[in-house]
């Protein structure tokens, strides 16, 4: 088969790999569409690497159709089905092999390009806003970067279960284009200081319970003074830095809770019962047009270069998902 390789000067080639074998516990999906994520930059730079036992290239969300079971497998799949999977990597290919409790069925109204946004990014959303995060209904939630991948499913997710959004944008332009999001509140950080809207929230009785941030840096330190008292903020990236000051006295006077979260450091134990979560509390919501993937461009696998370049210039609202 083929797959997506990363030659020595970091540029992508499609090229031959072996085919994967798989185990008595895995099937092997016919891959159809491939989504990216930021991660993916990652490893292509040397960054990330697959957890072991992982295939050497990119790609951590799929949809496609069974077309070979393990022994073990067979009590929960049967050949032909149409299945998006959760992946430690190995997605920018023809084929891969997944372990039976990382796959999810397709829900019924989304097609295959739009079901392969969802293993990683709903795994993430779902990971953070109600494990980590406990939201519940008429909480306030702050999701930074209102316009990257994730956010377009955690504000539309947390929204269809009740909560009140606040997010972040650079421009006004970018702020139109989020606008079927439906946040709450949307701040442009050029023309606004998140710090100081928060504070106006506080002060309204709308502080925020639990902000999911992928930016960090300085403003990560000035926003945290400003949240409900037993809030969590929750970490899960740092792509404006990762140094801040921080009152101290603030985290242990409200009872403020800073939580690292990554979703590829689960055991896998754990992803299958945050997949088992999404099917059982956010399919309803999917299938019923609450929640679905917002699609920003599809490329095919041999432009998995310029999907890339979408990324790193971070011009997408949504996913970009390459197809095999």
């Amino acid at each position: 088969m083929k797959a997506i390789l990363v030659n020595e000067d970091k540029s992508l080639r499609w090229d031959n790999v072996p085919d994967p074998i798989i185990k008595s516990d895995e099937v092997l999906v016919k891959i159809e569409a491939a989504a990216l994520n930021r991660a993916d930059l990652m490893q292509r730079e040397g960054d990330y690497p697959p957890p072991p036992g992982c295939p050497e290239w990119m790609g951590l969300e799929v949809a496609g159709e069974v077309v070979e079971l393990g022994e073990e497998a067979k009590d929960f799949w049967k050949i032909g089905d149409k299945v998006c999977a959760l992946l430690g990597g190995g997605g920018y290919a023809e084929y891969v092999a997944v372990k039976y409790d990382m796959l999810m069925p397709i829900p019924k109204n989304c097609s295959m390009v739009e079901a392969a946004a969802i293993p990683e990014a709903f795994a993430t959303a779902y990971l953070n806003l109600f494990i980590e995060g406990r939201i519940e209904k008429g909480n306030t939630l702050l999701m930074n970067a209102g316009a990257s991948g994730l956010a377009s499913v955690i504000i539309p997710m947390a929204k269809a279960f009740g909560v009140r959004v606040i997010t972040t944008v650079l421009t006004d332009e970018i702020a139109e284009k989020i606008k079927h999001l439906e946040a709450d509140r949307v701040v442009v950080t050029t023309k606004e200081d998140i710090s100081e809207v928060l504070k106006e929230e506080l002060d309204k009785g709308h502080s925020v319970d639990v902000a999911i941030d992928c930016l960090g840096g300085e403003i990560m330190g000035k926003c945290i003074h400003y949240l409900t008292h037993g809030a969590r903020w929750i970490m899960i990236a740092a792509l404006a830095g990762t140094k801040t000051e921080i009152d101290l006295k603030n985290i242990y006077v409200r009872n403020v809770r800073i939580i690292g979260s990554t979703l590829r450091s689960r055991t896998p134990k754990v992803k299958a019962e945050i997949l088992a979560g999404i099917v059982r509390d956010v399919y309803p919501k999917i299938e019923a047009g609450m929640v679905k993937p917002t699609i920003y461009k599809v490329l095919p696998i041999t432009e998995a270069e310029a999907a890339h370049d979408i990324l790193y210039r971070g011009e997408n609202v949504g996913k970009v998902v390459l197809t095999i």
